[in-house]
């Protein structure tokens, strides 16, 4: 390691399960989390400050006001300007360990663009808030033999499972379909930010693990504890099993762009809206809106209000339309101000 590097990682070399040789690995190593809200940013912030050289961060979102309870890599200024997460992260990563490479993907990970936002990492994250899109990752691990950790946090509750194809059960193997009726989101179970930081701290020394080689310490279980009630429980993830979808059956319906509609819901009352072929210059919309609304827009997003509506695009092209749940209603006001 460098002289630098030596200094700053100095106490995490003194720790055995690492050393100078594991720590070499971890600047070495490069890891994609995907989503950057509560999970994700304590992720990106215990992994920046271990020295984890590259870390690629996708998220689609922007930072708002409720974030700042518990996704610790940003602050107020941050959500006063709307600034898309991943960028935001990256820029606080950037202040405190410039050592590390931080990527910022704004994006929303499909199937289309699977492939070329997490080509060439050692390792892939959990930062999501929901089942789709996390059948979308572990379809993608299962396929390409990539390791990926499972992270949820929501009221109290913390888990995490680690599925290194191959050798453990992927998420198909314990969860065979999406669970059914309504799931518990912080939307509408609310979160500590406590359960949030146990889950990315279990999770993070997973992924170090895994980093530095030291598989025989690899946890084997989906792990759950909830902090309110104390209560923990543990499921058994050593093996593969023999009837899964992706690990036996090598069926990768999420990849095939299955179950994953053009348009989803994505909490706070809000609905995104996918229009990856339209790209916006968002200084010309902000004049072509400003007769219809309030407007405000910096060079990541553009913030449009008219009431009851608040309508975030993004230079992509993809919309997030808060104040309705409605598909409908959402379709017809990115027609109507955006276009079709």
């Amino acid at each position: 390691m460098k002289p630098a590097s030596s200094e700053r990682y100095s106490r995490q070399t003194l720790f055995p399960g690492i050393g100078e040789a594991g720590q070499q690995r971890l600047l070495d190593s490069r890891v994609a989390i995907v989503g950057c809200g509560a999970t994700g940013s304590a992720l990106a912030s215990l992994l920046a400050r271990a020295g984890v050289g590259t870390l690629r961060i996708i998220d689609r979102d922007y930072v708002e006001p409720s974030n700042l309870q518990r996704q610790s890599l940003f602050d107020e200024v941050d959500a006063v300007e709307s600034i898309p997460k991943a960028i935001a992260a990256c820029r606080k990563i950037e202040s405190f360990n410039s050592q590390v490479t931080a990527q910022s993907l704004v994006s929303d990970l499909r199937a289309e663009n699977i492939v070329e936002l997490l080509g060439g990492v050692d390792l892939i994250l959990d930062g999501t808030d929901n089942f789709e899109t996390r059948y979308l990752l572990n379809d993608f691990s299962v396929k390409n033999a990539r390791p990926w950790i499972y992270v949820a946090a929501v009221g109290s509750y913390a888990a995490s499972m680690n599925i290194v194809p191959g050798e453990t059960a992927c998420l198909s193997c314990i969860f065979p379909e999406s669970p059914g009726g309504a799931v518990e989101t912080c939307d509408t179970s609310g979160i500590l930010n406590s359960a949030v930081n146990l889950s990315a701290s279990i999770a993070a020394t997973e992924a170090i693990k895994l980093l530095v080689g030291d598989m025989k310490n690899l946890r084997r279980t989906l792990l759950s504890h909830d902090l309110w009630t104390n209560e923990r429980a543990e499921v058994s993830a050593r093996k593969p099993n023999a009837e899964c979808r992706a690990c036996a059956r090598r069926e990768f319906v999420h990849l095939a762009g299955e179950g994953r509609p053009h348009i989803t819901l994505c909490g706070r009352n809000s609905v995104q809206i996918h229009e990856h072929a339209k790209p916006l210059d968002l200084a010309n919309m902000s004049e072509r809106l400003k007769p219809h609304g309030v407007v405000r827009h910096n060079q990541f997003v553009l913030k449009f209000w008219k009431e009851p509506y608040e309508m975030t695009l993004f230079p992509d092209g993809r919309a997030i339309i808060k104040g309705t749940t409605e598909i409908a209603v959402a379709r017809s006001l990115y027609a109507r101000f955006v276009g079709s």
